[in-house]
């Protein structure tokens, strides 16, 4: 297994892991999968943003997991604050590949400069929030029924991972 940057042909196996996702799990809270034009529109934004799309990737270079990040909300102020997705195929997990990518993408973010990484995950994915724990992520809130799917209310709890010891922002 490698990790590297995404590249346009990896968009299929991309999609595919995302759609898996939207279809199976609450781990994204959308409803409707997407084409590889969306996600192909999605990875130029994230490059043209400075962003990075990490890929793990086989010997045959088949994507397995991939993993992003981007701004956590729109205004100024927050600009040292990034949000982060990991996805990885279902077939594949439990393999250390969450961790692995994980790793990679908080190093890219203290790369770019960034002091906090927040992560989002649905309250009832107990391995997702074990493994960001296990990365030194702080469970900060837990909101009730905010979203839903699949029939039924869903909780979202807000960890996050303190990048650099700056006292003050620059």
């Amino acid at each position: 297994m490698a990790i590297r940057d995404a590249v346009p042909g990896d968009i299929e196996g991309i999609t595919a892991i995302y759609n898996n996702a939207v279809a199976h799990s609450t781990a994204i809270w959308n409803e409707i999968t997407v084409d590889s034009a969306n996600r192909l529109a999605w990875l130029a934004e994230r490059e043209r943003l400075g962003y990075p799309v990490l890929v793990a990737v086989d010997a045959d270079n088949r994507v397995l997991g991939y993993a992003s990040f981007g701004d956590w909300r729109a205004w100024d102020g927050y600009r040292h604050t990034v949000e982060h997705s990991v996805y990885i195929r279902a077939d594949q997990r439990g393999q250390g590949l969450g961790e692995a990518l994980m790793r990679a993408l908080i190093e890219r973010a203290r790369g770019v400069g960034k002091h906090v990484m927040v992560a989002g995950i649905e309250a009832g994915n107990l391995g997702s929030i074990r493994l960001h724990e296990k990365l030194g992520f702080e469970n900060v809130g837990h909101l009730r029924e905010v979203g839903a799917k699949f029939g039924t209310w869903l909780d979202l709890v807000f960890l996050q991972l303190k990048l650099d010891q700056r006292p003050v922002p620059d």
